[in-house]
């Protein structure tokens, strides 16, 4: 009776496992991932423009009728080489206005020329002075009735003013030149004249980037007619979050990308010292810092004033680190953890994390170099649960 009894615990028992290995719940697939040792970059990332570092806005020198010009953005222009002809205003042309600016203006001129004039007076009185004093000095010290130091402050002096004579000599000749011309301005002398105009030329080579001005047109002093800038200087300004740029420094790597062409090199070359407020695209108020960076290499011909670009900038790094992909980091409670497969199931570990980027983060504790760890892991992930890679 008790061997029956033995043979027919044997067989529920046997016949139980088959359930059991039957119906047991397959193994959930998961991708995994390497925990690896080796470099891991801390950077921001944020959109910028890149510009020319100088651009010169050619002005008009002065008022007058500003012939058409004739160029267009993208030419290439060489230092001192005419970029517009400005000419005298037709009588014709000038109104009521125009006409009492212009008389106004002839007047102070001729103001300006008397004034020149007399401080030449004053200025040949006292250089006369000095030479006097000078020569005087000269003959004492000759006779031993003077001191060294006294003759030099006598012959600087003498210098001083012959300094300050042909300094009003050029005064008086520059306020003449204004008279002259704001008597043309005034009197249309020459109007019609071809040799009339005076050139406008660039004072940098470059490219033209605007025309701000093209038509014919009357223009006065200062009005500017186009931006010139060299393409071969080009530099990327970005508008950083005042706490992001606390963590980065002068000489910082970064790449530039996001503009339409491949990715360039470039360093951090200058940090605004001060933060302004701008308005994000979600309208939200930002304090933001200017930061400018410099290519490590010649800009290529296709970027251009004014694109717009995204920036990298290497904030720290981190050399020789134990590291786990970011995509396997989970918040459990308070802290960090991964899952890591042993022997075919998920074995949950809690992590501390040092340096973190967008894909790698770095293990300070918690994993070795040899684990294996489930990346994206799934709500049917448990601690225990068999997995199949």
């Amino acid at each position: 009776m008790t061997m029956r009894r033995l043979s027919a615990f044997a067989a529920i028992a046997a016949v139980l496992a088959l359930l059991l290995w039957v119906f047991r719940a397959d193994p959930v697939a998961v991708e995994t991932g390497a925990v690896t040792r080796g470099e891991v970059t801390v950077g921001v990332e944020v959109e910028g423009e890149a510009r020319i570092r100088e651009v010169v806005v050619v002005s008009a020198p002065i008022a007058g009728l500003l012939q058409r010009v004739t160029l267009h953005p993208g030419d290439v222009v060489e230092a001192g080489q005419a970029v517009a002809r400005i000419g005298p205003v037709s009588p014709a042309l000038l109104d009521a206005r125009a006409r009492a600016i212009a008389e106004a203006t002839a007047a102070a001129a001729d103001a300006a020329v008397e004034l020149a004039r007399s401080q030449l007076v004053q200025a040949e009185a006292a250089r006369d002075f000095a030479r006097t004093e000078a020569d005087r000095a000269r003959a004492l010290f000759a006779r031993a009735a003077l001191s060294q130091r006294l003759l030099d402050d006598a012959v600087l002096a003498e210098r001083t003013a012959e300094a300050s004579a042909d300094s009003a000599r050029a005064n008086l000749a520059v306020r003449e030149r204004e008279r002259q011309s704001a008597e043309a301005m005034l009197n249309g002398d020459g109007a019609t004249d071809g040799t009339c105009c005076i050139a406008v030329t660039a004072p940098v080579a470059g490219s033209v980037l605007r025309v701000l001005t093209e038509d014919e047109q009357v223009v006065q002093a200062a009005t500017p007619i186009l931006e010139i800038g060299n393409l071969g200087e080009m530099e990327i300004v970005v508008h950083v979050l005042s706490q992001d740029a606390v963590d980065i420094v002068v000489g910082a790597e970064a790449v530039v990308a996001g503009w339409g062409g491949p990715d360039l090199s470039a360093h951090v070359e200058r940090i605004e010292p001060s933060a302004s407020t701008r308005i994000s695209a979600l309208g939200i108020e930002e304090q933001r810092v200017e930061v400018r960076l410099s290519l490590s290499e010649v800009p290529p011909p296709t970027l251009g004033h004014g694109f717009r670009v995204t920036a990298q900038i290497t904030q720290e790094r981190a050399e020789d680190v134990l590291r786990v992909p970011v995509a396997a980091l989970f918040r459990n409670g308070g802290d960090w953890a991964v899952y890591v497969v042993v022997d075919g199931r998920a074995m949950l570990r809690p992590v501390v994390l040092g340096r973190r980027n967008a894909e790698l983060a770095e293990v300070v504790e918690g994993l070795d170099e040899v684990a294996r760890v489930i990346l994206h892991p799934a709500d049917e992930v448990q601690d225990g649960v068999r997995v199949a890679e």
